[in-house]
């Protein structure tokens, strides 16, 4: 396909980025000052730092892709200037169609640019239209799409309702959400506003966003009589990112509704543990008789499939990514904390407590598992472990070590 003429009205240049050559907003041309956030100043979103984000997202679709074993249909409602859309069609094998939307006349346009700079005009389509419209129209059976990706500027929230009914049964939907002020406590009555559920601001709050978000997908579904189930998630950078399975039934959203629940947290001791609902009063800890915190509701069951993130793993290692070295790295970290317990600890949070020089890493996960505990890094923190021993026990560590 021929490209058709295209005159921006604003700096663009041309960018590579995995398989596609696309034109963006020239970002440098948007900043005065440098504190300002380029992405958010150019007419149409464009942010570099992303292409992790899209890199991992086509190891997720293409996994699913691979696990239905039939050709697949995407929807991206909030496109910008269409590279995610664009590297989708290119890139992910079994795709018969992705159309790609925004409310943006400029964004369509460049989007427009890209599709046919791409010769995709065969399989991509590009709309004009309200997110949420575009989603509705497609919320009718054997119209839906197999996957439908939500990466929005800020909270993921106003689109879930449409993008749940516009997925299809055994469908993937994509959530990201770049609004951890929100899920991370430092805003608490927004995040309880937006997704149903309260955060803290603890060590382990990348993670808390992370059953935010799910448990708020959880409940978004079941009033459609769907369930869900987590295939992978991640946090990195400045977002977190849930790909959720949905599962059509009334059974199934009860199924998922069960996983629903809180994660109780003592500031003095550090404890925490998770429960089902929440007693009448104060919640003692345990462990040094304190008032104990809370977060939720959120999603409690599993937020990594360990055979989808396999798969990832292995499809990873046939892509040629700027970001390969990096995801493979977090693709091995998050398979091994599959299993794992909710939550981490973080040892320089438990080293400071107690006045102590943070010993390494690995010498304290081998002492746990010495002692029969479960114990993993985590790809939240660098410093965190995952384990179902006790604070107590994780202290005592600390200090013997």
């Amino acid at each position: 396909m021929a490209t058709k003429p295209f005159e921006p009205d604003f700096p663009v240049e041309t960018v590579n980025e995995g398989k596609v050559t696309v034109l963006v907003p020239k970002l440098s041309a948007f900043v005065t000052k440098p504190s300002e956030y380029a992405p958010s100043k150019a007419p149409v979103f464009y942010n570099p730092v992303m292409e992790m984000n899209r890199d991992i997202s086509i190891l997720a679709l293409q996994t699913h892709q691979l696990r239905k074993g039939t050709e697949i249909t995407i929807c991206e409602p909030l496109t910008s200037s269409g590279i995610r859309g664009v590297r989708f069609a290119s890139e992910i094998r079994g795709v018969s169609k992705v159309v790609v939307n925004d409310i943006s006349a400029r964004a369509v346009n460049v989007a427009k640019y890209n599709v046919a700079l791409n010769n995709l005009g065969d399989r991509v389509k590009v709309t004009h239209r309200d997110a949420n419209c575009l989603l509705s129209c497609f919320g009718k059976p054997r119209q839906r799409f197999n996957i439908v990706d939500l990466d929005p500027f800020g909270t993921p929230v106003p689109y879930l309702d449409s993008a749940i009914r516009a997925t299809r049964n055994e469908g993937l939907l994509a959530v990201t959400a770049t609004d951890l002020a929100c899920l991370c406590g430092v805003h608490s009555r927004a995040c309880i506003r937006k997704y149903g559920g309260k955060p803290l601001r603890t060590e382990y709050c990348h993670e808390l966003a992370i059953r935010l978000v799910a448990g708020c997908i959880a409940v978004q579904a079941a009033k459609h009589e769907t369930g869900v189930s987590i295939s992978f998630s991640h946090s990195t950078a400045h977002y977190v990112r849930v790909y959720a399975e949905i599962a059509c039934g009334a059974k199934m959203a009860d199924e998922s509704l069960h996983k629903i629940g809180y994660v109780l947290h003592c500031f003095s001791c550090l404890h925490r543990e998770t429960a089902p609902s929440l007693l009448a009063g104060n919640i003692e800890c345990p462990e040094c008789g304190s008032r104990m915190d809370y977060a939720g509701p959120l999603w409690l069951g599993s937020i990594v499939d360990k055979q989808f993130c396999e798969l990832m793993r292995k499809e990873n290692t046939r892509r040629a990514f700027r970001n390969s070295a990096a995801i493979a790295k977090m693709l091995d970290l998050t398979s091994g904390e599959a299993e794992g317990t909710p939550t981490y600890y973080v040892l320089d949070k438990l080293s400071a407590r107690l006045a102590m020089p943070a010993p390494p890493i690995a010498k304290v996960l081998a002492s746990l598992i010495e002692k029969g505990h479960n114990s993993v890094p985590t790809h939240f923190n660098s410093r965190g472990i995952k384990t179902d021993a006790s604070a107590n026990v994780i202290r005592k560590l600390v200090r013997d070590n």
